[in-house]
Parts: C-alpha cells; sequence; structure tokens
C-alpha cells in the first residue's frame, strides 16, 4: 500500500501569543494563584513535545479592538480595564477588590484583548475555510465576564464575543456553545439568555448550590429567558467524581439530541480542563483521553467547524494532556481507548433526568424520552422471561479506580495510510477523496480461497476477487497498517463476507468485536455467545432480543427515530462494549441514505479508535463508497435533514430494548429517581 497523508484536509489552526503569559497576580491570594502563566506553557509544551503544534497551521494573535469588545461589554468597563495599564501594584489590588475571584496586572488590558483576538481570528480561519476547526490558547479566560463585570480570573467574555463576531459578520443564524469548563459560565448565560440563535450547554460542579458561582440559575431549571427559552441548558452535577461515563452519558443523552434538532452552523467549545481528573478546583475524575471522545463527538455536527477556546484548567499536567487529545482529534489522529467501567453514577443519572424534565417543553428530540412501553412486536428468546434475562445479565459493579495520571496518555500509533477502499468498480479510484488509498493488493489466492471454503458456491470469480482485496484491507487494518477502510462485495455474497471477515478478525487475537449490520443481514450461526462479540442488527419493523450481545433494532423511518437509534442505543452500546475493533455492514434492503450511513460511520470511528471497516454492496458503490470514505478519513458528515419526531412505533421499540438491556449496558440508562424542585441556594 502506498502512504497518503493522515490528516484533516483543510487542517487544525492553534491561535496563541506568548505575551499572553505576562499578566500575573502581584500580591498574595490564595484564591486567585492558581491562574498562573504556567498553563499556557505547560499546554504549548505538551503540543511541541507530541509534535501537534508542527502539524498546526500556527497564527500569532492580534489584539481585538476596542469595537469588537464592546460587541459585548460597555464602553465604561472598556475603559476601567484600560486604566489598569497605568496603576500601581496597590492601586491594582483595590480594583481587583471590586470584583468576585478576579485580579488585574498592568498586562491585563493588553493580554485579555490578545484572548479576545485570538478567538476571532479563530472563528474567522474557519468560517472563511482556512481551516476546518482549531484552538485558541489564551489567557485570562473569559465565560465568567458579563457585560460590565470582570469575574472568576475572566476580563473579556472571548467566546461570547467571537459568537456575537460571528453572527454579525458572517450571519450565522445558530450557534452552539459547548461549556464543559467545571465552573458555570454564566457570563455567557446572561449574555444570550432571550437569544434563541445561541444555544449554550454548561455542565458545572454545582453541588445543589454550594459551589461557586453560588446562584440559582446555574441549576437545571434556569433554560432562558423570552425567546431564548430552551436555549440555555444547565447540567449541574451536584457531586465531585464524575468520570468518563458520566460525561459521555451527558452528551449522548442531552447535548447531542439537542444539538442535533438545532442544527448548528459553529460550534464553538469554552474549553476548561479543570473537569479532568486531578485538578483541584473540580475534583473530579475524567481523564485527558474523554476529551479526545467528546470534542469528535461534536466533529459530526455544524459540517466539523469547531473553535475551542482555552477556559479553565488548574493542574498543568492534566491540563497539557487535556489540551494534547483535544488537538490531536482535531487533526483527525484516533481517539485514544477510554479505561474504566463505563457505568455513570447515580447522581449524574439524576442530573441528566433533572435537565431532560426542564427542556422537554421546549425540544421535541427530548419529548421522545417517553416511559417504557411494552409492544407486541417486541420480542424476548423464546422460553425466556424479562426477568430472568435481567436477572442472568446482573451483575456487581464494582467503582472503578482512577486512571493514574502520572501513567502518562494511552496513544494508539497513527497508521501510515488513514483510510484506505477496496473496490472493484472500474474507474472507483478516481471517485475517492484525496488522501484516500485505493487498494490494489489482494490477499493470495490460497489464503482466499481457504477461508472463502465455508461459503465457496458464493465466491466464484469476481466474489474471490473481491473477497481477496478485503481480506487484504482486513490485515491492513490488524496489522496496524491502515487505520479504517470500505470494501465492496457482490450482493449476493454480503453476509458470507462478513461471516468470513468475523472470523478472520476473530483469528486474529481481536477480543471485542462490535458488528453493526444493517438490512437482511443474519447473525453467523457458528458464533458463540461468549461476549467476544457485539451483534447489533438494525432492520425491519421488530425489536428482539436474543442475548445481551444478539440485538436487533428497527430501522427508523424518521430523522428523530434514526438519531435516537444512534445517541440512545447504539453508541451506548458501544462505548460501553469498547470495542479492539468496529464492522458496519450494509446488506440487502438496508434503507439507509447516504447521510445516515455517513453519521454512522463517524460515530463509530470513536469506541474503537477509529479501526472501522464499512462493507457495502457494490451495486451503489461509488457515492456511497466516496461518503463513506470521507467520513471515516475525518471529514464531517452530510446532514441527515430537518428533524422529525420519532413515531410512537419507534418510540417504542428504543424504550423496550433499553428498558430491559439497562441491567448489562449500564450507558443507557437515562433515568433516576424524580428529581425535585429547583431549590434555593444553600
Amino acid at each position: 500500500m502506498d502512504q497518503s497523508d493522515h490528516g484533516v484536509a483543510m487542517g487544525t489552526a492553534l491561535v496563541y501569543h506568548e505575551d499572553m503569559t505576562a499578566t500575573r497576580l502581584l500580591w498574595d491570594d490564595p484564591e486567585c494563584e492558581i491562574e498562573c502563566p504556567e498553563r499556557l506553557t505547560a499546554a504549548l509544551d505538551g503540543l511541541r513535545q507530541r509534535g501537534l503544534e508542527q502539524r498546526c497551521l500556527c497564527l500569532s494573535a492580534c489584539e481585538a479592538s476596542e469595537e469588537e469588545l464592546g460587541l459585548v461589554h460597555s464602553p465604561e468597563y472598556i475603559a476601567l480595564v484600560q486604566r489598569t495599564q497605568t496603576l500601581a501594584k496597590e492601586e491594582l489590588q483595590e480594583m481587583s477588590k471590586q470584583f468576585d475571584a478576579v485580579y488585574f496586572h498592568p498586562s491585563t488590558f493588553h493580554c485579555a484583548r490578545l484572548a479576545v483576538g485570538a478567538a476571532l481570528q479563530l472563528v474567522d480561519a474557519v468560517l472563511t475555510g482556512a481551516v476546518h476547526n482549531g484552538l485558541a490558547l489564551v489567557r485570562p479566560p473569559g465565560h465568567h465576564s458579563q457585560k460590565a463585570a470582570a469575574n472568576g480570573f475572566c476580563v473579556f467574555n472571548n467566546v461570547a464575543i467571537a459568537a456575537k463576531h460571528a453572527k454579525q459578520k458572517y450571519g450565522l443564524q445558530r450557534i452552539l456553545i459547548v461549556d464543559w469548563d467545571i465552573h458555570h459560565g454564566q457570563g455567557i448565560q446572561y449574555i444570550f439568555d432571550d437569544d434563541p440563535s445561541v444555544l449554550y450547554f454548561s455542565w458545572h460542579r454545582y453541588e445543589h448550590g454550594r459551589f461557586w458561582p453560588f446562584l440559582q440559575e446555574s441549576d437545571a431549571c434556569a433554560v432562558g429567558q423570552g425567546q431564548g427559552q430552551g436555549f440555555t441548558v444547565n447540567l449541574p452535577w451536584n457531586q465531585v467524581g464524575m468520570g468518563n461515563a458520566d460525561y459521555l452519558a451527558a452528551f449522548l443523552h442531552v447535548l447531542l439530541p439537542l444539538a442535533f434538532e438545532f442544527d448548528p452552523e459553529l460550534v464553538l467549545v469554552s474549553a476548561g480542563f479543570d473537569s479532568a481528573i486531578g485538578d483541584p478546583e473540580g475534583q473530579m475524575q475524567a481523564t485527558p483521553e474523554c476529551f479526545a471522545h467528546l470534542i469528535q463527538l461534536l466533529q459530526v455536527l455544524a459540517g466539523g467547524r469547531i473553535c475551542a477556546v482555552l477556559e479553565g484548567g488548574y493542574h498543568l499536567e492534566s491540563l497539557a494532556q487535556s489540551v494534547c487529545m483535544m488537538v490531536q482529534t482535531l487533526l483527525g489522529d484516533p481517539t485514544p481507548p477510554l479505561l474504566g467501567l463505563m457505568v455513570p453514577c447515580q447522581s449524574a443519572l439524576e442530573s441528566i433526568q433533572s435537565v431532560q424534565t426542564a427542556q422537554a417543553p421546549h425540544w421535541t428530540s427530548l419529548q421522545q424520552n417517553v416511559a417504557p412501553v411494552l409492544s407486541p412486536s417486541t420480542h424476548l428468546p423464546e422460553g425466556r422471561s424479562l426477568s430472568l434475562l435481567a436477572e442472568s445479565t446482573t451483575c456487581e459493579v464494582a467503582e472503578a479506580a482512577p486512571s493514574p495520571l502520572l501513567d502518562g496518555l494511552c496513544l494508539r500509533p497513527i497508521p501510515p495510510v488513514c483510510t484506505a477502499v477496496a473496490l472493484t468498480v472500474p474507474g472507483a479510484a478516481l471517485a475517492l477523496p484525496p488522501g484516500v488509498l485505493y487498494q490494489e493488493g489482494s490477499a493470495l489466492r490460497e489464503e482466499t480461497e481457504a477461508w472463502a471454503r465455508p461459503h465457496k458456491s458464493l465466491f466464484q470469480d469476481d466474489g474471490l476477487a473481491a473477497l481477496g482485496k478485503i481480506l487484504c484491507l482486513v490485515g491492513g487494518i490488524l496489522d496496524g497498517q491502515v487505520r479504517s477502510g470500505v470494501a465492496a462485495t457482490t450482493a449476493s455474497a454480503t453476509a458470507a463476507t462478513l461471516d468470513v471477515v468475523i472470523h478472520r478478525c476473530l483469528s486474529h487475537g481481536v477480543k471485542r468485536l462490535l458488528c453493526v449490520a444493517v438490512g437482511q443481514l443474519d447473525r453467523p450461526l457458528d458464533l458463540a455467545d461468549d461476549g467476544r462479540i457485539l451483534w447489533l442488527n438494525i432492520r425491519g419493523k421488530e425489536a428482539t432480543i436474543g442475548s445481551m450481545f444478539y440485538i436487533s433494532t428497527p430501522l427508523p423511518q424518521t430523522t428523530g427515530g434514526f438519531l435516537s437509534c444512534i445517541l440512545g442505543l447504539v453508541l451506548p452500546l458501544a462505548y460501553g462494549f469498547q470495542p479492539d475493533m468496529v464492522l458496519m455492514a450494509l446488506g440487502p434492503a438496508h434503507g439507509l441514505q447516504n447521510a445516515q450511513a455517513a453519521l454512522l460511520a463517524a460515530v463509530l470511528r470513536g469506541p474503537a479508535g477509529g479501526r472501522i471497516l464499512a462493507i457495502v454492496e457494490e451495486e451503489s458503490i461509488l457515492q456511497l463508497a466516496r461518503t463513506l470514505a470521507q467520513v471515516l478519513h475525518g471529514e464531517a458528515p452530510p446532514s441527515v435533514g430537518p428533524f422529525l419526531m420519532a413515531s410512537p412505533e419507534e418510540i417504542q421499540a428504543l424504550r423496550f430494548l433499553k428498558v430491559h438491556l439497562e441491567p448489562r449496558w449500564k450507558l443507557l440508562q437515562v433515568a433516576g429517581p424524580p428529581p425535585g424542585p429547583c431549590s434555593p441556594v444553600a
């Protein structure tokens, strides 16, 4: 195989200026001393040591103009901050006391203007197509800053100004802001509280109002004002120790359903890493690798146009590692495996349910989360009762020990080839996107014939040649030479090809193989139900459970039903299973539109670190293969179309599966005890 560029074609920007390390605390203040220049240098050093900075388009930040600052802040407040340039230490200290958890320095105005300018340059680079995504590595942070007040280390609201800039300069009508900092970004909330063009999502340590900033409007019941009702989404964490499973559950069951319904044109990330393990502010357990998966899940939105802007993060090693994880994913590298049990804690489930309850009146996607309903069109294995099925798969779940931070990142090597395609259609190579390898090679004929022997009648001439190419591609993926692939097979041999590929993977030592079969494809009869293979079939009109590793769900006919199937079933199962590799097969009468197939392939890249093979029938291969190759190569999938609510039958089937699979697959859980009403701050 020839070498191929493994980065996303349009590239990733890194916006920075060393002057932003100038501002520092000049007096003793235990509360403020953690916001230090070393935060930026640690993150930048990490990017350089891992060779990530060199792969980015590096832009030197320029100061934002006073007019740009005025998109959010009052002239009087801008003038007040400007005056700090000439104040003595004692005067700076006195001015700092006017605000909550803030310090000023003679360089603060310059640094804060650079931070805003960096965010604006990143938005410009993404929206003009110069790059596909990027990170503004800035300080001071911004998400607490308000129209006329500094707050919580924040001087100017970098992300809010960037959103206003995108609306004013580019005419954007739908912007999603994802704030995963561990503190509530109340500044952003206040600025867009009545604005339906900006969907603001924040999770934050809350502890029933007993954690800074001690605001009742940080609770789930604060959903926005006036026309902006439903466009403020607060997910309060009421306990410390939230980990990877809790963060994933929040994305799958709250953020992503809303985001798909909102259909943003741009995603801004208030990327605070005090929500990562080791940070003294957050006291959470999410590992740096988790942020790679979170950012990859966001990349399926807005055509992949993502602008991340640094907010908090006060454990220098955790901060640096988390930043590196995010940037390498933006660059298109494989996501690392997520360690630990995928079991959300009870407190997280309660918080998620409280958000769903508060937001359901405003979002069709959350109205689909109805109480489980059993239907005659759903079936369990013959001779097994519901209670027996649950009991046979219930096990004691121990608390997952936190991953040792100092052991270093769990990185997957980057294969020489990102995506390869094995096709038999003449001229297919001409239709492939740049950087995708057209595989010419094939497995040895003797080897191919040996694997084909159980299905000899189905593999004649052309079929045998196609199988040889597929086996060669599978070998490349298993040996780490290729990350992902698309392969074509004859219509009559799709099921047999899938059977051969499954056994080839198992013989190579794959310990956990996820098979997502769409259409009329039956699970091979000789597969042991030993937990090595999770078989998920999307077909027909019936939901069935053969075992906890053999599941069938109907193919939804609405966009709402399809998205609920992906976010509420497929991804929780995939992340809970933690596969070494994913097989996605589109068989006879699969019924997927190209955009739906692309979204399915795109989201399945994450759980197995990009090791995914898509098998399709050659009859409809060219356009579908190109689309699948694009998303496996790192491009964003096309839109699946306007959001239409799932049908009652689709809701019934999904809820049936979830309620009976929850005993084994804990990421399917979405409901805790009914939450109480929002209460005043204690």
